[in-house]
């Protein structure tokens, strides 16, 4: 049997609307991506008003549905930012990492997680008057933080973020520098000299250099020197004590651990040692 005339031209016509529809993604690519900024712009103006609830159930809506978006991945950014302005410091360190383990070729992205990490690490550290004083704590979020602030730092030496989270390296390296004066006095006050100087010495090995705003040690340094020398003369080590009181004397030649260094100098300088 043979096909009427027109059905040739109406297979051709079908092959030519199926070709046209194999062309169409591009212009659906488009209008999703228009869709998902314009999501992600509504959910923004959420975000931006502090109704952090509410953007974040927004945002997750947009990772849902617009999921092979750039727009999905700064709504996983807003979410933890969201955690982070309700002070929820847990869960948004967590889902900074998650998004810094799924996003790892996304450098400026990747860069900013970094930074939000580290600075809800330093927001975690407790602070309260009912608590003993900071040096008698222990310090284990006060290490974590600095950790993840000397890591940060020398990975992006030139961030914008950089600058005020070399500022927290200060803060934290005096907390910790500190601590291990609080506790070599503990030792020292129990006659307990070689642990008091090992943590001294752990203090000005650790924490000697410059990488925060501010003096190496969080300014604490000297005083630790100090200790040090009052140690090794409980030890009757005088050549130690006077490097230790010698030292404190180059870098801080007006202060009043300078006039004790000069103090116990003199006192050294009788003995004849």
């Amino acid at each position: 049997m043979r096909l009427p005339p027109v059905l040739p031209y109406l297979a051709c016509a079908a092959l030519m609307a199926l070709c046209a529809c194999e062309n169409e993604p591009a212009k659906t690519a488009l209008g999703y991506t228009e869709n998902a900024k314009r999501a992600y712009e509504n959910a923004l103006q959420t975000f931006n008003a502090h109704q952090w609830i509410a953007a974040q159930t927004a945002m997750r809506e947009i990772k849902r549905k617009y999921s092979y978006s750039r727009y999905a991945r700064l709504a996983e950014l807003r979410i933890a930012d969201a955690d982070y302005e309700q002070e929820k410091f847990t869960e948004a360190i967590h889902e900074y990492k998650d998004f810094i383990r799924a996003h790892r070729s996304e450098e400026e992205d990747v860069s900013y997680a970094r930074s939000r990490v580290a600075e809800a690490t330093y927001a975690e550290i407790p602070e309260s008057f009912l608590m003993p004083a900071s040096e008698e704590r222990d310090q284990a979020a006060v290490l974590d933080a600095y950790k993840e602030l000397r890591s940060y730092v020398a990975d992006y030496p030139a961030a914008k973020q950089t600058a005020h989270l070399r500022e927290l390296i200060g803060r934290v390296t005096a907390r910790l520098v500190r601590h291990e004066i609080y506790v070599a006095r503990f030792y020292l006050a129990r006659d307990n000299y070689e642990a008091a100087v090992a943590r001294i010495d752990y203090a000005l090995h650790t924490y000697s250099t410059a990488e925060g705003d501010g003096p190496p040690g969080g300014g604490l340094l000297p005083d630790a020197l100090l200790l040090l020398g009052e140690t090794y003369l409980k030890m009757h080590k005088w050549r130690e004590a006077r490097q230790a009181f010698e030292a404190v004397l180059r870098d801080n030649a007006d202060t009043p651990n300078a006039i004790r260094a000069r103090h116990y100098l003199g006192y050294l300088a009788q003995l004849g040692t």
